[in-house]
Formats: structure tokens, C-alpha cells, sequence
């Protein structure tokens, strides 16, 4: 038996609804919705530090607030896998399981850099 440590990278898959960015365009126009996605992308972004920060700080009432408020957006912008996952670590914070916690908290790392990298390089959105 080998006593080597071996690193297990972890994939997460995303989905995405483009019909509601799609809304967004066709309601607002390609310019101002664009205004408008970067504007929620960077909220967020924010959403995501605000509850990595507060889990490492031990707030699960603060890392609810802003998981709710985080997938409440991502659903708003058609991120599906993010707000699904945003959810469950609210789930998590509200049930003060602090294993899962963590563990969700992880997974809504990966999954959010999934996401906005996809959205910000413009493979999701329009065009």
C-alpha cells in the first residue's frame, strides 16, 4: 500500500437559465442590460465574499442573510446552480450544522467562480 496523498480536483457544473438574461435584454436593451448584469454580477460576487467571510468568522446569522439575498439575485439572473447551492448553505447556517456549513460554503465557492467566469467571459450571456 502506497502512503502517497493524492489531490482529488473537484469539477462543479453549472446551469444556467438564458431565457432570463435573455428577458433582461429584451426588456432593458443590450446596452443598459449590460449596465444592469455587471451591476448584479458584481453584487454577487460581493454576495459570495460577504459569506465566505462570515463563515470563516462563525455568523451563521450573517451568512444567512446573505445566502438568501445571494440566491434570491442568482435566480433573478438566470444562475440556477449558484442560487440552488446559495440555498443550501442558508439551509446549512439556519440548522447550525457547521460540518455542512462548511462544506456548502466550499461548494458555493467553486460553483460561484464557475459561474461568473462563464457569465464574464460571455460564454452565457448574449452573444
Amino acid at each position: 500500500m502506497s502512503n502517497q496523498l493524492k489531490r482529488i480536483e473537484i469539477v462543479e457544473t453549472v446551469c444556467f437559465d438564458d431565457r432570463r438574461l435573455g428577458a433582461i435584454v429584451d426588456d432593458l436593451g443590450e446596452r443598459a442590460a449590460e449596465q444592469v448584469i455587471s451591476a448584479a454580477l458584481d453584487q454577487i460576487a460581493d454576495g459570495i465574499d460577504s459569506i465566505l467571510t462570515a463563515g470563516a468568522e462563525g455568523d451563521a446569522a450573517a451568512v444567512l442573510i446573505h445566502a438568501e439575498a445571494l440566491a434570491r439575485l442568482a435566480w433573478q439572473m438566470g444562475l440556477v446552480s449558484l442560487a440552488g447551492v446559495a440555498v443550501d448553505v442558508g439551509r446549512c447556517a439556519e440548522l447550525q450544522d457547521r460540518i455542512s456549513l462548511s462544506a456548502t460554503i466550499s461548494r458555493l465557492s467553486r460553483v460561484g467562480a464557475q459561474s461568473l467566469g462563464e457569465i464574464w467571459e460571455g460564454t452565457k450571456v448574449w452573444g
